[in-house]
């Protein structure tokens, strides 16, 4: 098998973030050929396609009008997430920007039917606050109506099928959030889903007469189930249960009642397109399983009249493609071909679901993958079966979130230190979401350094497979997840030949003081607040156990990063260099949470290679 450098396995594309036009036959998608994502376009299967944005900015989504030949897309700037709505008219090219207020945030809220109007939320007049706002197609900056003022984080969901209203969703936590309907011309908020304790109500969507809600929630279960909300009564009629799992996401085209549900079913997707049925708004029919590849699909928009749907598709394996599917058949059309630089697909490789026993009995999921040359099949994964004499060096790569899921999905820096001749393993200890409401609890405030232990219990488990080097461990992860490799580090020190630091907590007080207004009360609800919690906090910070470190400590980081503020990568950096780790710091001034552009992401992740080089 071929080896290959950091800049072509980065140079592999994907494709995603489809929205198919308003007569069915042109498709818009963002794919990162120039480096950052761009807004593209292409009209039927695998034609050739049109690039329609030209930013040096990533662009974060796009979404061609119910009506017209035109599209609105968002783009921040620098990775500074105040993001700016824009308008593309499809015909001549023209973009006009929206908003251009680039001091605030705009958070796309959709098109009204008749396409004469879009909805978002803002915190212009508050920058801690959410605001909804409705505008004109052709208007732009103060032409917005500010319909209501929020108090929190407000997201519009959508209009409903007579355009009067907008549903708004309003979040406390991840695990907490409200549904309202929005009286357009009033601005009369009407709450939906008066509860106690933490309820998700997500992915909702209007009925097709505007009586009622289809949504997913755990309002009375451990996990997400498909349910209807009658709007006159509030109650809530469970209509699909995910058997032990999430179903964790809703498409639903209000003219037709054509609808696509998605289950996570330990990580990989299972879609169900179906129809509603007859006046019973909770009765539907279902339709042949989508024909999909690669085990993760999302994203869906429908075509005119609901006949197919649009998605993107990814696996391991499988770098991310969209895929047209005819809704009643199952039947998939791969409409992209976003190339993989060269790289031959079949020497990508796959993951295998482990689980690991931690420190309380707790299992703790995660996936493994080995280098080619390993047992081909992985059959025999942590049974005393490894075919490696040496064992390989392995990256522990932890998800962020905290609240997040690693899923199977196309990583084309996994794969590029896979070709390298390392294992990778992506452990989704608890904390983490996809497992149920009571899984995700488990590491709330007091709780934390528990899913610290978890990754000490999959190092060990690691460390007894023998196709691992257990000297040769890796802790890998970006924001919360960098917390979790400081916190790796600094907890179990003995464990770690190097840990990689990108954008990452090193003290939950400053992150706190210093993250963005909008941010602080839903982290707050996560880890503890500042008041109340600032004792505990400091006691699980990494910068004050920063004297325990042991491994060779590499810290990445975005000068503009609104989320993890900068701050917390220059003060673990002069810690750690006082105690005489070998620290290693690479700051972007152009990035924010994370590197965008691709000349920024070759240049960290060649120094994470060559770091790793040195030191493992």
């Amino acid at each position: 098998m071929g080896t290959y450098d950091i800049e072509r396995y980065l140079n592999v594309r994907s494709a995603y973030g489809a929205s198919l036009g308003p007569e069915g036959d042109r498709l818009a998608f963002l794919m990162n050929t120039t480096g950052t994502p761009q807004v593209w376009t292409l009209e039927g299967a695998q034609a050739w396609p049109e690039q329609r944005t030209f930013y040096d900015e990533r662009v974060t989504f796009a979404s061609w009008s119910p009506e017209r030949a035109e599209l609105a897309f968002g783009m921040d700037e620098g990775g500074n997430e105040r993001a700016q709505l824009y308008r593309l008219d499809a015909e001549t090219g023209e973009i006009a920007n929206l908003t251009g207020m680039p001091e605030a945030k705009h958070r796309w809220g959709g098109w009204s039917h008749d396409g004469e109007r879009f909805a978002f939320t803002s915190n212009r007049r508050d920058e801690s606050v959410f605001d909804v706002y409705v505008q004109g197609r052709a208007g732009a900056g103060d032409d917005a109506e500010l319909v209501a003022e929020g108090e929190g984080w407000l997201t519009v969901g959508g209009w409903s099928p007579d355009d009067s209203r907008l549903l708004v969703s309003q979040a406390y936590s991840n695990f907490d959030q409200d549904l309202y309907s929005l009286e357009v011309e009033t601005g009369e908020m009407t709450h939906l889903t008066p509860h106690d304790g933490d309820v998700r109500y997500q992915s909702a969507s209007w009925a097709p007469d505007g009586e009622g809600l289809y949504l997913v929630t755990d309002e009375e279960t451990d996990t997400l189930v498909l349910a209807y909300l009658d709007l006159e009564t509030l109650e809530v009629e469970t209509m699909v249960e995910g058997d032990g799992w999430n179903v964790d996401g809703l498409a639903l085209d209000d003219e037709t009642g054509r609808f696509v549900y998605s289950r996570n079913v330990e990580g990989y997707t299972e879609l169900t397109a179906g129809e509603l049925a007859g006046d019973d708004p909770t009765a539907f029919e279902t339709f042949p399983e989508p024909d999909l590849p690669g085990g993760l699909s999302g994203g869906v928009s429908f075509g005119p009249d609901a006949e197919v749907f649009a998605c993107s598709t990814t696996g391991d394996a499988v770098n991310a493609n969209v895929f047209v599917v005819d809704v009643e058949s199952g039947d998939s059309e791969q409409w992209t071909l976003a190339p993989t630089a060269g790289i031959p697909p079949e020497t990508f490789r796959s993951s295998k679901l482990v689980h690991v026993e931690s420190f309380d009995g707790l299992e703790v999921p995660g996936f493994l993958t080995l280098p080619a040359g390993s047992a081909e099949s992985l059959e025999g994964v942590g049974d005393g079966n490894g075919t490696v004499d040496d064992g390989y060096p392995v990256i522990v790569d932890i998800h962020g979130g905290p609240e997040s899921q690693r899923r199977p999905s196309f990583s084309s820096v996994k794969q590029y230190f896979l070709n390298r001749g390392y294992a990778y393993f992506e452990p989704n200890v608890r904390g983490s979401s996809g497992y149920g409401s009571e899984y995700a609890s488990l590491d709330d405030v007091e709780k934390r350094m528990d899913s610290v232990a978890d990754v000490a219990a999959c190092v060990e488990w690691l460390a007894g497979h023998e196709a691992i080097d257990p000297d040769r461990v890796v802790a890998m992860g970006g924001s919360y997840g960098g917390f979790m490799v400081l916190a790796s580090l600094t907890e179990y020190p003995e464990l770690w030949a190097a840990g990689v630091d990108v954008v990452g907590i090193a003290n939950f007080v400053t992150f706190l003081e210093n993250t963005g207004d909008w941010r602080r009360k839903l982290r707050e609800a996560e880890y503890g607040s500042l008041a109340e919690d600032r004792e505990f906090l400091e006691s699980i910070s990494p910068i004050n156990t920063v004297e325990n470190i042991e491994a060779p400590l590499f810290v990445l980081h975005g000068e503009n990063d609104p989320r993890v503020p900068v701050g917390e990568a220059e003060q673990i950096v002069e810690e750690a260099r006082e105690q005489g780790v070998p620290v290693r710091k690479l700051i972007f001034e152009d990035e924010g949470h994370g590197f965008s552009k691709l000349e920024n992401r070759i240049e960290a992740y060649s120094a994470i290679a060559e770091f790793l080089e040195e030191h493992v």
